[in-house]
């Protein structure tokens, strides 16, 4: 597979990742794309413009990607912890329309700031590798650990608490769950990743553009999640690799490929309301391994 091809799939699962999160609560939050949009200007500006970081270099340092990587997350973390406290409040598509707003509010802001490229953008970012293959190894390591990180989170006590708001907040509530604070940490984690995801999009792209974070990359970072399925995060990850790879696998039928494209969104919510990994699929995997034996069980044939 070709290494550019693979790197834009694992970004897509990665902003396909960034989406799930607040999902888990219940929460329909389309805010990815700005976080992403701020991870990646800060990336943009720091590279090209702090040369004390190596930006002169034939190649930029990894170690300097992975500081514009810190900074990108506690920057988007920072930010998510003072928008969440309002926007959660809200709720569906009311939270919807707020975080599509907060989206666009970055967006126009940053055009609008010389300093931030404005309408033209910010080109020549410093490039960490010299060859595709070695954003594809960084991309992967990088959603790698985003997975193991989901999946721990799945089976830990804050992932069983944002399982039991996203079925029932009111029920949640009252079996002593702070539904407000898990909320949070689920909106924080989410802008965590995009942020992350943004700045090495930066330097992949070798330019950036206060563009890349707008409302269609809301609706198409949604599109991950619906395609892919929302009830773990394998769904996502899914989704996001199958979405952005299906365009450029369609390119030999021209024209066309938007077609087919737009009906494979349409017919998947339509075939599969719950995703390609949905809870029928993963019981049927789960029934498939090998169950441990019954303590109860044993402990009956031993009296």
């Amino acid at each position: 597979m070709d290494a550019t091809l693979l790197t834009q799939m694992v970004i897509g699962a990665l902003l396909g990742l960034s989406v799930y999160l607040p999902l888990r609560c219940g929460q329909l939050s389309l805010a990815t794309p700005g976080f992403y949009a701020i991870g990646g200007t800060l990336a943009a500006l720091l590279s090209t413009r702090v040369n004390a970081l190596g930006g002169s270099d034939p190649l930029y340092p990894i170690g300097s990607v992975l500081l514009e990587m810190t900074l990108a997350g506690l920057l988007c973390g920072v930010l998510a912890s003072g928008i969440g406290a309002v926007v959660l409040r809200l709720r569906g598509v009311y939270l919807a329309i707020a975080t599509i707003a907060l989206v666009e509010i970055l967006r126009v802001a940053t055009l609008n700031q010389e300093a931030m490229g404005g309408a033209v953008g910010i080109f020549g970012i410093p490039q960490p590798f010299d060859d595709p293959a070695g954003y594809a190894v960084f991309t992967l390591v990088l959603l790698a650990l985003v997975c193991w990180l989901c999946d721990r989170l799945e089976r830990n006590r804050l992932g069983r608490a944002m399982a039991a708001i996203r079925d029932d907040e009111l029920a949640a509530a009252c079996q002593g769950i702070d539904t407000e604070r898990t909320k949070l940490v689920a909106f924080v984690l989410s802008a965590v990743v995009a942020g992350l995801t943004g700045v090495i999009s930066a330097h992949f792209l070798n330019s950036w553009n206060a563009r890349l974070g707008n409302f269609d990359a809301s609706i198409t970072t949604l599109a991950f999640v619906v395609f892919g399925g929302s009830r773990t995060w394998a769904g996502p990850v899914l989704g996001g690799l199958a979405l952005t790879a299906l365009p450029e696998l369609l390119r030999p039928i021209g024209d066309l490929r938007l077609i087919v494209f737009g009906l494979v969104i349409l017919a998947g919510p339509l075939l599969l309301p719950q995703g390609l990994i949905n809870p029928a699929l993963l019981g049927w995997l789960k029934g498939l391994l090998p169950q441990p034996p019954s303590t109860t069980a044993s402990g009956e044939g031993q009296r």
